[in-house]
C-alpha cells in the first residue's frame, strides 16, 4: 500500500506543479492535436518522475535503513533470503531496507526490475516467523519481477493525459459560456483566474475518479502476486501467511458491530479507492486458485 500511495502522491504533486507552471506561463494549445500532445507531456512527466523517485521517496517517508552490512542475525537472514529468491527469478537482487513502524507491512518499489527496493517494517519481522517471511518475500519479489511499478506508471501517465485533456476542454467550455452570458469586461477582468481555478478543480475531480482505474489495477496485481508467490513457496504457506496477517492487522470486532456490517465489509464504494483487496478476499482467491 505504501508504494502505491507514495507513487500517487508524488505523481499528483509533480503533475499539478508542472501543469500550473505551464498554465501560468501562458503555454496553451489551441488545436485538439496540439492539446493531446501537450496533455501527454504533462501527464507522463508526473508518472515518470514518480517512478524515478519511487525508491528515494519510499525511504524518505518511512525513514528506512538499507542493509549494507547486517547488524543482526535476522538482518543477515532476510538479506540472504531476498538474494536467494531473486536468483531463482533471474533478477538482480533488490536493495533491502528495514523501517520502524507499528504497522505490519512490507513493500517493493523501484523504476526497473533490476533497480528495485524491498522494505520490511520491524513489526512485520517481529510477528512473522521465517516460513511466513519467505512468503512475504516471494510476494514482494513478484511485484518486482513482473514490473508492476512500471506498468502502474504507464497506466497513470495515460490517465493523467486524459484528465488534463478533459479538464482543459471543460474549462474552455465554461469560459465560452461565461463569455456568452457575461459582458466582455467581466471576462477580461476575471477570466484568467476563473479559467485557472476551474481547470485545477476539474483536474482534482476527474483525477479522483480516474484513480479508481489505478486502484483496480493495484488490487488485481495483489491477487496475481499472491498466486505467483504461492507457486514458488506453496499455496498452503501463502494462505497461512495471509491468515496470520489478518490476525495481527484486523482485530476481531464486537458482535454488535459485526451485526451492523461496519467491520470487514468487502463491498463498498470506498473499496474502489483501495490499493489492496480485503485480506479475506485474497485468502479465498488462493483457496480457489482464481489467479493461477
Amino acid at each position: 500500500m505504501i508504494r502505491v500511495i507514495l507513487f500517487l502522491l508524488t505523481n499528483l504533486s509533480v503533475t499539478f506543479m508542472f501543469g500550473t507552471v505551464l498554465f501560468l506561463t501562458g503555454i496553451e494549445s489551441n488545436s485538439i492535436r496540439a492539446l493531446i500532445i501537450f496533455s501527454s507531456l504533462v501527464g507522463f512527466t508526473g508518472s515518470i518522475t514518480s517512478l524515478l523517485l519511487s525508491k528515494w521517496s519510499a525511504l524518505r517517508s518511512t525513514n528506512g535503513r538499507i542493509i549494507y552490512k547486517p547488524q543482526t542475525s535476522m538482518e543477515a537472514w532476510i538479506l540472504n533470503a531476498v538474494r536467494y529468491q531473486s536468483n531463482q527469478l533471474g533478477i538482480k537482487a533488490p536493495e533491502v531496507a528495514i523501517y520502524t513502524s507499528n504497522s505490519v507491512n512490507a513493500f517493493a518499489t523501484g523504476y526497473s526490475r533490476n533497480s528495485s527496493l524491498v522494505a520490511f517494517s520491524n513489526k512485520l519481522l517481529d510477528v512473522m516467523d521465517k516460513d511466513q517471511l519467505q512468503a512475504v518475500i516471494a510476494h514482494e519479489l513478484s511485484h518486482v519481477a513482473n514490473g508492476d511499478m512500471i506498468t502502474l506508471a504507464l497506466i497513470q501517465g495515460v490517465i493523467n493525459t486524459f484528465v488534463f485533456f478533459v479538464s482543459t476542454i471543460f474549462s474552455r467550455s465554461i469560459m465560452n459560456m461565461l463569455s456568452t452570458y457575461r459582458n466582455s469586461n467581466y471576462v477580461r477582468s476575471y477570466g484568467f483566474l476563473i479559467n485557472y481555478v476551474s481547470t485545477m478543480l476539474l483536474q482534482a475531480i476527474f483525477g479522483m475518479l480516474a484513480s479508481i482505474i489505478v486502484m483496480a489495477f493495484s488490487r488485481y496485481r495483489e491477487f496475481k502476486a499472491d498466486a505467483d508467490a504461492a507457486k514458488r513457496v506453496g499455496w498452503d504457506r501463502m494462505i497461512r501467511l495471509l491468515v496470520r496477517f489478518k490476525e495481527v492487522t484486523e482485530p476481531r470486532p464486537p458482535e454488535d458491530i459485526k451485526t451492523y456490517c461496519i467491520h470487514g465489509q468487502t463491498k463498498s464504494f470506498f473499496n474502489l479507492f483501495s490499493s489492496h483487496p480485503p485480506v479475506q478476499n485474497r485468502i479465498d482467491a488462493l483457496h480457489d486458485k482464481t489467479y493461477e
